[in-house]
């Protein structure tokens, strides 16, 4: 980690926190990621190499743990208390870009993996009721291979499926990528997307309630935007 060359405390934090990637793997493990795979998902253009190195660095610092699982093979990641210390400054970054940096959404950040990766951590199945539920969601602008995906709720657990699960489907999503990708993160409300015919559900009955309570949207998501900056909920491309 580069060094400011100072000893005020406000610059030896931001040698470790204002590191690129730093805030985000941060973000991550306070939302309950802990293997290294998850991880990666969480920053899908960070290499591997780099990630390793900067769990390490972290490590080093403090600011997380590894443990070894019993019986398992590898490492679990985790915030020690010097990290957590950071998680409201993450938090606090969230609110700023919710309210200062709305805008629209660049090609680069269209990305398919990301937004699954961050519902499969947050959608809720007994939003649906009790035993065995299945969520089909279609991304009707993507090709074959991305267009569908399966979340199973089970005994408590959620698990993403590539391929249908073979259960009958309880509820169905349909909406294009950057839809979605709007609806999560605030830009576009859900009721506007209903009624605008941007997110096409069939499911059980009060529609918006138990809608509503699956996505399991974060509270960022009602952040609302500065006054100067612009909003995409109006805009259907």
């Amino acid at each position: 980690m580069r060094s400011y060359g100072q000893f005020c405390p406000v610059a030896k934090a931001a040698e470790i926190f204002c590191e690129r990637w730093t805030a985000l793997i941060i973000r991550d493990l306070a939302a309950g990621a802990e293997r290294f795979a998850d991880l990666q998902r969480g920053v899908p253009l960070m290499s591997p190499t780099l990630l390793s190195r900067r769990l390490k660095q972290l490590d080093a610092e403090g600011i997380l743990e590894r443990r070894r699982p019993a019986g398992g093979r590898g490492f679990t990641y985790h915030l020690t208390r010097a990290g957590r210390e950071f998680v409201p400054l993450v938090e606090g970054l969230g609110v700023w870009g919710q309210r200062w940096s709305r805008r629209s959404l660049t090609k680069g950040e269209i990305d398919l993996g990301l937004l699954i990766w961050a519902m499969e951590r947050s959608v809720k199945g007994d939003a649906l009721g009790p035993g065995r539920r299945v969520v089909e969601v279609e991304f009707t602008d993507q090709p074959a291979s991305r267009r569908r995906w399966w979340f199973l709720h089970e005994d408590g657990a959620t698990q993403l499926c590539l391929e249908n699960p073979g259960f009958e489907v309880d509820a169905y999503l349909s909406s294009s990528l950057p839809d979605m990708i709007r609806i999560v993160r605030g830009d576009l409300k859900l009721g506007a997307a209903l009624d605008q015919e941007r997110l096409d559900v069939v499911g059980p009955g009060r529609k918006r309630r138990w809608l509503s309570a699956w996505l399991n949207l974060s509270p960022l998501s009602a952040v609302r935007p500065a006054a100067s900056t612009p909003s995409e909920a109006a805009r259907p491309g």
